[in-house]
């Protein structure tokens, strides 16, 4: 058995936890940074789809305060969050049995509760906060048949844990699908042991989602393209004072614990062959890995183009983040449970 003794310590002690704690609550009880107005999709960027038609409908009535406050932050993330919700419907009806699907510190679980309520008992879905806010805001809506919520910080959610409680015990034998959405870089840079410990859950074929915010070489780039979403986009939602106090008591600290592109790419061929970038905005990025090609294709046949404007777009989409000869695989690991 793997220790991560070491690794729950640091967790432990993770700004997420302490002085981002008050932040997080007071966002996900809507009593700060609530929009001045609830954030809105752009329909010309999406084809039309039956299936983004159901999606986007649901979508903004089951969302909680801290998911009106994340969308309406970063340029187009509710565009790609429908974007992903519908792949991954599409994706579960075009496999055999039930998807089983992981979104870790996702706030309310706003899209995991969506795909489940869509997916009419196709997928069933696991989200997780450490904040009661949002658990009381995932079941302000009554409790949905196929969507669960673990109240806890990702790290407390072991492989014994999933085996141990009766109402999580569905889930002990893996995910076939993870979303880790902007969780990692609230904690700590340790991309290794953040993956490695939650890789513990996700099936041998399954697919690994990462959607996060990364640094990058050039610090005035960097910067740029803060300033483009902050005042491109953000101002559309929040007042100029409103989004100063943020950067000075939030994103500075978060910040910390970014890591580049190109570092997220040498941690993660220790653990997939097959990773692709799928989404950018600015400094945000969606990843998707993998070790089995053909589930990995079958996902990425089902995204749409990127429903985001040119001009928040820093990179051609998708393309492969490492060469396959470059793998480096831990050996002796495996992902079953």
């Amino acid at each position: 058995m793997r220790d991560f003794s070491t690794f729950f310590e640091e967790c432990e002690r993770a700004p997420r936890l302490n002085e981002l704690a008050e932040f997080f609550s007071t966002t996900a009880s809507g009593r700060a940074g609530m929009p001045f107005r609830p954030p809105w999709l752009d329909h010309r960027l999406f084809p039309q789809d039956l299936t983004f038609r159901h999606f986007s409908t649901l979508h903004p009535l089951r969302q909680g305060p801290f998911d009106q406050h994340y969308l309406s932050s970063i340029p187009y993330r509710f565009e790609e969050e429908c974007r992903l919700g519908c792949a991954i419907l599409k994706y579960a009806r075009a496999r055999k049995g039930r998807l089983s699907i992981y979104t870790l510190g996702t706030a309310e679980g706003t899209m995991a509760r969506v795909i489940a309520e869509i997916g009419n008992g196709r997928v069933e879905t696991l989200s997780c906060s450490p904040n009661i806010e949002n658990l009381r805001s995932f079941y302000a809506f009554g409790v949905t048949p196929h969507a669960a919520f673990f109240h806890g910080p990702f790290h407390h959610l072991t492989p014994q844990r999933l085996r141990d409680d009766t109402e999580l015990r569905a889930f002990a034998d893996g995910f076939d699908l993870i979303v880790e959405d902007t969780t990692f870089q609230m904690y700590s840079p340790n991309r290794f042991d953040q993956i490695r410990f939650v890789s513990q859950h996700l099936k041998i074929d399954g697919l690994f989602i990462f959607v996060e915010k990364f640094t990058h070489d050039d610090g005035e780039e960097y910067r740029r393209r803060e300033l483009q979403k902050d005042y491109g986009f953000k101002a559309r939602f929040f007042s100029t004072a409103d989004i100063h106090e943020k950067e000075s008591t939030v994103l500075k600290r978060m910040n910390q614990n970014e890591v580049s592109l190109g570092q997220m790419g040498d941690t993660l061929r220790n653990f997939f062959s097959h990773t692709f970038v799928t989404w950018n905005s600015g400094n945000f990025y969606t990843i998707i890995s993998s070790n089995n090609p053909e589930n990995l294709d079958r996902f990425m046949s089902k995204l749409w183009p990127a429903a985001i404007p040119g001009e928040y777009v820093y990179a051609e989409l998708p393309y492969r983040l490492y060469p396959e000869s470059d793998v480096r695989l831990v050996s002796g690991r495996s992902w079953t449970l």
